[in-house]
């Protein structure tokens, strides 16, 4: 644990268990003694919001499934519920979860709205984790290094200019980041840049940042337009983002172009092997989610979480490692279960798959 990090955790463990205490009495707000609508005690709940479940499939795939086992192997009761990308919805979800009583909340924040989600928490003396999108308010921030996430993506397209043959300083390059709402999307653009600049790239072009593949694609479009349909490198956020950007480079028979991307979705792997996306950032999501319930379960256990480092604004920040996929490492995200075979390895896809070493086993 960084210096820093330390003063800051030491700082909270008084308040923490002040918190826990308040939680451990029972006091929720709502009168009933801490006790949920099935009887149990509200201490021994994890209370988990999902933001939707289309600006990543790893939500419901993989994230869902991974804390309900591990805060359930842990001897708590998980309460995770997808607010499908509606604020609203999201705020209801909160409220309905406070009623019955949760010993943490553990929140992925939508377009702001977990702020107001940990207000209402911690007027309760409930802890609450911020879990992959960091958010004002949260008492810890669990998620992987998100600036070394966009330092490796920054690689990727420097690795991909010089297999092309392009010096950075000659290269046309689009910026295509991640919704300004999300805050990680600008550690994601900062690693990036913090790379390719200092590298000599200067951005071509840079539309407005989004999660969303359709969006996406039609920015690009219309970049690619502006600048004369020659393109050299696209720095995009994520893999969802990268098949809209892809899609736009084969319906203008443009190849050989370095794309990022990070995720390690479905998609993103094919786009991989096929050599339409130059490399992908796994971050491997039961690392992260085991990192999340190791502090969920400190923090239930009346404990205080050790952090890594802080962010800016003194929140303590548990970091998970990335790590870069090229075609070479498709093989492993299968073989960690990250990504079945079966859907990887389709017809158009399998002569890439055999090339790859990639297999079923």
């Amino acid at each position: 644990m960084k210096k820093s990090s330390l003063l800051a955790v030491a700082a909270l463990s008084g308040a923490a268990a002040v918190v826990l205490a308040g939680c451990a009495g029972g006091g929720n707000g709502n009168g009933n003694g801490g006790s949920t609508e099935g009887g149990g005690d509200a201490t021994s709940r994890a209370c988990v919001i999902l933001p939707d479940a289309a600006s990543s499939p790893r939500w419901e795939n993989f994230d869902r499934k991974y804390l309900q086992e591990g805060l359930e192997a842990a001897g708590f009761e998980a309460d995770i519920q997808n607010a499908q990308a509606d604020v609203n919805k999201y705020s209801t979800i909160a409220d309905q979860q406070l009623t019955q009583g949760c010993g943490v909340m553990l929140l992925v924040d939508y377009q702001g709205a977990a702020e107001a989600v940990a207000t209402k928490a911690k007027a309760e003396g409930i802890p609450v984790i911020a879990y992959d999108r960091p958010f004002e308010g949260a008492d810890y921030y669990v998620s992987f290094d998100n600036m070394e996430v966009g330092r490796l993506q920054g690689q990727t397209v420097l690795d991909g200019l010089e297999t092309k043959g392009v010096a950075p300083a000659d290269a046309i390059v689009v910026y295509m980041g991640g919704d300004p709402t999300d805050g990680n999307a600008a550690m994601f653009h900062d690693g990036a840049v913090e790379v390719m600049e200092a590298a000599g790239i200067t951005p071509a072009a840079e539309p407005p940042g989004i999660w969303d593949q359709a969006k996406s694609q039609t920015n690009f479009e219309q970049a690619l337009t502006g600048l004369g349909g020659k393109v050299d490198g696209v720095w995009v956020a994520n893999d969802t983002n990268a098949a809209g950007v892809i899609k736009v480079l084969q319906d203008n028979n443009l190849t050989g172009v370095a794309v990022s991307g990070q995720d390690a979705n479905v998609a993103g792997l094919q786009n991989v092997l096929l050599g339409w996306q130059t490399a992908t950032v796994w971050k491997q999501v039961n690392l992260e989610a085991e990192a999340a319930i190791e502090t969920a379960v400190a923090l239930l256990n009346g404990e205080t979480p050790e952090a890594d480092a802080e962010l800016e604004d003194g929140t303590p920040y548990i970091q998970v490692t990335p790590t870069l996929v090229g075609p070479e490492q498709v093989k492993d995200v299968v073989a960690a279960g990250d990504a079945a075979y079966d859907d990887v390895c389709t017809p158009d896809v399998m002569a890439a798959c055999e090339q790859y070493g990639v297999t079923a086993e």
